[in-house]
């Protein structure tokens, strides 16, 4: 009985002595498994592409229409009013008559001045004839010297007595003519200060009514002399090329004036009590939507900078000292940071001057996600259609749909 017992006692050990190593071997493999998990991936952002392109800058400024041509009636002679000619707030034509003045007086004064100049006529002919007949009498001294200098300067005073004359008649027949009050210009009328019957006198102070032209129309914009002196040292080193004439205007109710405009000329000298400069521009205004006195916003243009860079506004932040700061992705797959130095605003981008270059790849979406050092899987970002249109075009209608922080802040 004994020795079947020590039997079974050694087999159990044996197997106990070749299970317990597996048993541990397992154990060991468990846990190595459990402390090497595998590598996180790299976080995936969206980047931009940065290019250089050419950029016309613009600026927006405030503005107010005038009229090209606007002309106050005032009567040049004195007398009733026979008739108003015209409706008020109608459109006149350059020589309509606007009113009719009692032109009775006037042809009175005619007749009596064609009446001194036939008899002034009559004696230059009287005069020359004696003058005449004088000058073959002293040849045989029948007459004296002085007698035919006499007749001489009789016929002289004659002939000067007509042109006299001539020149009533012409101060009449203007007066005359001024009886009917024309319109001076073409354009819209407005309001009659007066009525059929009223007295209206030479050189008045009030005037009759006034005509304005509307088409083309002007708009006087306003500028900093601070601006227009940058404006032009850009110029003049080169970092901006001349840009077109052309200007587009904002109306009080934030819609676009659907037609362009050219610019004129500027001042040449600075309002010492506003330090602004004013240019005037030239509108057409076939609808007449811009009246005189209206309050507009122009978008000038000022320059093309050639070579520019455009950052679009959700890849660039702000750190602790209100610096432009911005991420991309550097060569070895890397965030690297980046202090950028930005000029304005062109649509829904940033014009960075320095700090981006062309082909560096722009971090925008994924920014939550990252830290500068880490590498970083890219992809390109998924931009709406107005962010991507904007950094691909020349940046001309950018730069007018987008006003300055300066330009805001006027």
């Amino acid at each position: 009985m004994f020795p079947s017992f020590r039997r079974s006692q050694l087999t159990a050990v044996v197997l106990l002595s070749t299970l317990l190593p597996a048993g541990l071997l397992l154990t060991g493999c468990g846990q190595a498994n459990s402390n090497s998990q595998p590598a996180a991936p790299a976080p995936q952002v969206g980047v931009v592409t940065l290019q250089s392109q050419t950029v016309t800058l613009s600026r927006e400024l405030p503005g107010r229409v005038q009229a090209a041509q606007i002309a106050q009636i005032r009567p040049q002679v004195s007398g009733i009013i026979l008739a108003r000619q015209f409706t008020e707030g109608g459109q006149v034509q350059v020589g309509d008559t606007l009113y009719q003045i009692d032109p009775a007086p006037f042809a009175a004064a005619l007749q009596s001045a064609k009446a001194a100049e036939a008899r002034a006529k009559a004696s230059v002919a009287s005069s020359s004839a004696k003058a005449s007949r004088y000058r073959e009498l002293l040849k045989t001294k029948a007459v004296s010297q002085q007698e035919y200098d006499e007749a001489q300067a009789a016929a002289l005073q004659a002939s000067a007595d007509l042109l006299t004359a001539q020149a009533q008649i012409n101060t009449a027949q203007i007066n005359l003519n001024y009886s009917k009050v024309l319109a001076p210009i073409s354009g819209q009328i407005g309001k009659s200060s007066v009525t059929t019957g009223a007295l209206v006198t030479a050189g008045q102070t009030d005037s009759l009514a006034t005509v304005t032209s509307l088409d083309p129309i002007f708009v006087d914009i306003t500028q900093s002399s601070s601006e227009l002196l940058s404006l032009k040292q850009a110029l003049t080193s080169g970092a901006l090329q001349q840009a077109t004439t052309t200007v587009q205007l904002t109306l009080e109710d934030g819609s676009r004036y659907p037609h362009s405009g050219t610019l004129q000329f500027s001042e040449v000298t600075v309002n010492p009590d506003t330090g602004t400069v004013t240019l005037r521009a030239s509108f057409p205004n076939p609808q007449q939507l811009l009246l005189p006195g209206m309050y507009v916003r122009a978008t000038v243009a000022e320059g093309e900078q050639p070579n520019a860079i455009l950052a679009p506004q959700q890849g660039v932040s702000r750190n602790a000292k209100g610096e432009a700061t911005a991420l991309v992705v550097n060569k070895d797959g890397l965030v690297e940071p980046r202090v950028l130095q930005t000029n304005r605003s062109i649509g829904s981008n940033w014009l960075v001057t320095a700090g981006l270059h062309a082909g560096e790849q722009l971090i925008v979406e994924g920014l939550q996600k990252i830290r500068p050092g880490v590498p970083v899987q890219v992809v390109p970002a998924q931009m709406t259609p107005a962010q991507a249109a904007t950094p691909q075009q020349s940046g001309t209608a950018a730069a007018q749909a987008a006003p300055t922080a300066a330009a805001k802040a006027e």
